[in-house]
């Protein structure tokens, strides 16, 4: 029976080898699937982090405006928090 079977295929290093593959790629706690995971959400939460670093040097510089400029400052409060001077009458415009 094992004259039927080739040589290569009966070669102990190659035989350990294969298990060797098979178990780091399927059975081992960092196996292929998982290490593809690991980089996916890398890869991810680099372009979230990019995404938030833009927000924050957007603000920041928002911020500084709004310390420098009393006009851009009256103009902000008046635009996102809806005040107004005294005797003044704010008109709400939705567009469709």
């Amino acid at each position: 029976m094992w004259n039927r079977i080739p040589s290569w295929i009966r070669n102990k290093y190659l035989l350990a080898l294969v298990v060797a593959l098979v178990w780091l790629l399927f059975f081992d706690t960092h196996n292929f699937m998982q290490q593809w995971r690991i980089r996916r959400q890398l890869k991810e939460l680099r372009i979230e982090r990019d995404f938030y670093r833009h927000e924050i040097l957007r603000d920041s510089t928002a911020i500084e405006e709004l310390k420098g400029d009393p006009d851009a400052l009256e103009r902000f409060a008046r635009e996102k928090y809806l005040m107004k001077k005294e005797g003044e009458d704010v008109y709400i415009l939705v567009e469709d």
